[in-house]
């Protein structure tokens, strides 16, 4: 795309700010020289990665590549021989390990970010080179002490050499007999030697080498001569110790030049990503989203269809100009379906031109690859080009373009535009006549129908608004504009073709009444008409848009009322379900203890060996408790019933519902002072509460056994399995029915079941035999043989 439409549409400034988001250079300069892509495929990886980055600073916010350095001139230059001085040898490693923990890191997200991770793919790893650097080179720059043994001794023999000379040095300047001569107890340098000021007088009696004098010539500075050997030893020292420190640069400048390529290559990558992340932030500070891109070729054939076969060119919902600031007022703007041109009208300083630069401003920017102002949804066709005609190098703000100027981009718009391009004209027409102005506007608009150039322009004239009212493929909008306070709503509507509100705005401003009066009997009375009749229609309009509004409110409001009562009633029934659970728990605890109480008749029955009266009582109070057992067991919750009986005090003979039993019985006795009353079930006597009793009719038929002639007994009992398998099981599942289950088993007199709990932790196991060994009617169990399951199984003889 021509740089002087990125320059119209104000994309550098765009790019400017991006740059600010890039952690370093070479991902700053990737984003300055950032331009729209015309290939779809390439925007649309372009759209995924800066997505897939946006993901990243979710997962990982503190995720940068902030300490990577652009090394790609300084690998060159080892690759040529060159020496590098230890800073940058520092940014070879900082940009080395930057890379690997970045690859590292976007290895582990591949799945979540694969584009982002194949681009880390490229990212060499030469861990040799990184921690061979990071050994030799201090954090400070400088060559470590332990980079090579030899440099280790040198300077260690530095350091001796040259504490022997200032010791003696020292000494000298502190001797009694030098005093007179020495202007200054002091120890100083003069041209890499250490010199003593002597006065300038006595320099005959000091023995040395003069190595420069002061300014007024009263001191001269001498290295003394029992100074010399050891000074000279001190700076052969200090040489071999550079040339030990250029060798070891050199050599980790070599080990630099070997990998230069893949250097060069890791920085690119690197850049890439930060690119991509710049854009990520950069959308984040916008509150930007992700634009859907519309796949679309311009062939001759495409150009030929109808536009009312829906096709879309872009769509951008609460669009926002990037360079405007917060207080921008949002545009929603389409262009496709039934019409491929948009004709935008109305005054000045209504934000015609804003909308334009917009439309244009964010097309660019989603065909570089970042997120738009805007709000989900929108979406756009990967242009072949973008040609816009705003202005004279102008502002937003006002219009300084003259006829000559339009023409000569008109042209060079008309000369290249195709279906696959984008058109943005400002002020069609304007600068000249305005009947030939506006004929010329209409004529270009043909030419671009002709053509199928999907097109929005801006204009004044009137003239325009019917044409593309009346023209298939053209719609017209207008910006909103205040005639009472003469102050854009920069508000965009389609459908309508704008007021130019010349004459309202003049009076507003203070032109005479009279000179108001005369230009409204001036005008075409039918355009009087239109304009009131638009009015009308604009305000209708918006009055529809305030009651969507309201209503759009309202339903809001419904649906956090709805949440609102929705929680509520949750929170209810969870209430309720607590309640039952508790309630069904004392349930359980009455189960327990009449399992125990049939246990103990048991017992009572076996041990004290009792007459057959005795015996055949005890077994009657075990089948009654039997009985009770397996009503509690099985109870559900209790369901709505029939309508009871008016209440009163319970007497005998009364029919009775258990509710906790769920079960009809006939009162034997009423309710004692303990609040107790026995019930007939069946054959059977139970002891109930009477706040467990409600009266209700007599039932017809008996519901838990059956009745032969006058006898009344039990259901049979269907004979249990041979093995129970609980595993997976609760524990609070498994405690009641291996009970059950056991009871059962002794009752149809089998001698042997099996238990199958699984292996597992060991827990259920566990749990299991220990209600075994408190069971009464458990003689033995034991672990099941290997090929039967092992510490899976447990086999449990039964005591008959």
């Amino acid at each position: 795309m021509g740089q002087r439409t990125l320059d119209i549409l104000e994309l550098p400034k765009i790019l400017g700010r991006l740059a600010r988001f890039a952690s370093f250079s070479a991902s700053q300069e990737m984003a300055l020289s950032l331009t729209p892509s015309y290939d779809f495929d390439l925007v649309l990886l372009l759209q995924q990665q800066t997505e897939e980055a946006r993901k990243l600073l979710d997962l990982k916010p503190n995720m940068s590549v902030a300490t990577a350095r652009d090394v790609r001139g300084v690998a060159r230059r080892a690759a040529l021989g060159g020496t590098l001085d230890p800073a940058d040898l520092l940014d070879v490693s900082a940009t080395l390990a930057c890379g690997r923990v970045l690859a590292a890191n976007l290895s582990r997200l591949g799945r979540q970010l694969p584009l982002l991770a194949q681009i880390a793919e490229r990212i060499a790893i030469h861990e040799d080179v990184e921690q061979e650097i990071a050994r030799c080179i201090t954090p400070q720059g400088e060559v470590a002490d332990n980079a090579t043994p030899i440099l280790r001794r040198l300077r260690s023999e530095v350091k001796i050499a040259h504490q022997r000379l200032m010791d003696r040095l020292e000494s000298l300047v502190n001797a009694s007999t030098l005093r007179q001569i020495i202007q200054e107890p002091i120890v100083t340098q003069r041209e890499g030697r250490y010199v003593i000021p002597i006065k300038a007088d006595f320099k005959g009696q000091f023995q040395g080498i003069v190595h420069g004098q002061s300014a007024s010539g009263a001191t001269v500075f001498v290295e003394p001569i029992e100074t010399v050997d050891m000074n000279n030893r001190w700076r052969e020292l200090q040489l071999e110790e550079q040339r030990e420190v250029q060798r070891i640069l050199r050599g980790l400048s070599a080990m630099v030049g070997a990998v230069s390529e893949d250097l060069g290559e890791s920085v690119m990558a690197l850049a890439t990503i930060d690119l991509a992340l710049a854009k990520a932030k950069y959308a984040v500070a916008m509150r930007a989203s992700a634009p859907r891109l519309i796949r679309g070729e311009a062939t001759a054939q495409e150009a030929s269809r109808s536009v009312s076969d829906g096709k879309l060119f872009l769509k951008f919902i609460n669009a926002r100009h990037p360079l405007l600031g917060d207080e921008v007022v949002p545009i929603t703007v389409d262009l496709g379906g039934d019409f491929f041109i948009l004709v935008i009208t109305g005054p000045n300083t209504g934000g015609k031109t804003v909308a334009l630069k917009t439309v244009g401003l964010l097309t660019l920017m989603a065909q570089s690859g970042m997120q738009i102002p805007a709000d989900e949804g929108s979406c756009l066709r990967v242009f072949d080009q973008v040609y816009a005609d705003i202005g004279d190098e102008q502002s937003i703000e006002q219009s300084l373009s003259t006829f000559s100027s339009h023409v000569v981009r008109v042209i060079d718009v008309l000369k290249k535009a195709d279906a696959g391009s984008l058109a943005l004209l400002d002020e069609l027409g304007a600068g000249t006549d305005p009947t030939e102005g506006s004929a010329l506007a209409r004529a270009i608009l043909e030419y671009l129908i002709k053509r199928r150039v999907p097109t929005i322009a801006t204009t004044h004239y009137s003239e325009l608004k019917a044409y593309a009212h009346a023209t298939e493929g053209v719609e017209n909008a207008c910006v909103e504009f205040d005639p009472e306070t003469l102050a854009p709503s920069y508000r965009l509507t389609i459908g309508l073709p704008g007021r130019s509100n010349a004459i309202a705005i003049a009076s507003r401003l203070g032109v005479p009444s009279q000179v108001v009066e005369w230009a409204v009997k001036h005008l075409d009375p039918s355009e009087t008409q239109v304009d009131s009749l638009l009015a009308q229609i604009q305000g209708e309009r918006g009055r529809i848009a305030e009651e969507r509004s309201a209503l759009e409110r309202l339903m809001s409001e419904v649906e956090e009322r709805k949440a609102a009562l929705e929680e509520r009633l949750s929170a209810v029934e969870k209430e309720r379900q607590a309640v039952v659970e508790r309630a069904w728990g004392e349930v359980y605890k009455e189960i327990e203890e009449v399992r125990r109480q049939l246990r103990a008749a048991r017992l009572v029955a076996e041990r004290e060996k009792p007459d057959k009266e005795a015996i055949a009582a005890a077994l009657s109070d075990v089948e009654a408790a039997q009985v009770v057992v397996e009503m509690r067991s099985a109870a559900q919750p209790p369901q709505p019933t029939e309508p009871s009986l008016p209440q009163r005090e319970l007497k005998a003979g009364d029919y009775v519902l258990i509710r906790s039993l769920n079960q009809d019985g006939q009162l034997v006795t009423a309710p004692d002072n303990r609040g107790e009353a026995e019930v007939q079930l069946g054959g059977f006597k139970v002891r109930v509460s009477a706040r467990d009793l409600q009266r209700v009719k007599k039932p017809s038929v008996p519901t838990c056994y059956e009745t032969s002639g006058t006898e009344i007994r039990l259901q049979e009992r269907s004979t249990p399995p041979r093995e129970i398998e609980i595993r997976m099981w609760r524990v609070e599942q498994v405690l009641p029915v291996l009970e059950q289950y056991i009871n059962d088993a002794y009752l149809t007199g089998m001698p042997e079941v099996r238990v199958i709990h699984g292996k597992g932790t060991g827990v259920l196991r566990r749990v299991v035999r220990e209600q075994l060994a408190q069971n009464p009617m458990v003689r033995s169990f034991r672990t099941a043989d290997l090929r039967d399951g092992g510490e899976g199984v447990t086999v449990v003889e039964l005591a008959l």
